[in-house]
């Protein structure tokens, strides 16, 4: 039905668009012709910057290798103490053998690994989701499966955890907090 308007549109309404732009290009040295031809130009500027926008601003599409990686805390989406402990304590690595390392930290030095797989899926649309099977016994915050935010260049994962609520990872290198 929307297509059917679209055509009609473009039957009934660019006569009239291309008649008043060669109308302006006819009287092109007149103040009516330069001001015709001004709002066409400001228009079609208009449209370029929206197309642009829309490229620069469209999420990302992710793929099984865009998960591989480090990844660590966000501490900007809840900056304090309580990120930094996060932070220094909890990190994870997605190998490309599909081996997920979770790991319990105190700083640099690593406590405890939890070892798993992860396998991805595409659902109805084209990002590839991500899966954890972990091996027993398991940490609380990967009980359950990541959720995915995307965004124009990156994404990160928000595993919800019995203890902390949202847990914010970012594919990022861990480095010691100043």
């Amino acid at each position: 039905m929307f297509l059917g308007f679209q055509i009609l549109f473009l039957i009934l309404i660019s006569p009239f668009i291309i008649g008043i732009f060669l109308y302006g290009v006819k009287r092109k040295n007149e103040f009516i012709g330069k001001l015709i031809l001004t709002f066409y130009k400001a228009g079609i500027g208009f449209l370029i910057l929206i197309i642009l926008i829309s490229i620069l601003s469209k999420k990302k599409v992710l793929e099984k290798s865009d998960f591989y990686g480090e990844y660590t805390i966000d501490r900007n989406y809840f900056p304090g103490k309580q990120a930094n402990w996060q932070y220094n304590n909890f990190r994870f690595e997605i190998k490309k053998n599909d081996s997920i390392y979770f790991h319990i930290t105190d700083g640099e030095k690593i406590n405890k690994t939890y070892k798993g797989n992860i396998s991805t899926f595409l659902p109805s649309y084209k990002s590839a989701r991500i899966k954890i099977r972990m091996e027993y016994p398991n940490h609380h915050i990967l009980e359950t499966n990541p959720t995915i935010y995307r965004e124009a260049w990156s994404f990160f994962l928000v595993f919800k955890s019995p203890k902390f609520n949202n847990m914010y990872f970012r594919k990022n290198e861990w480095k010691r907090i100043k």
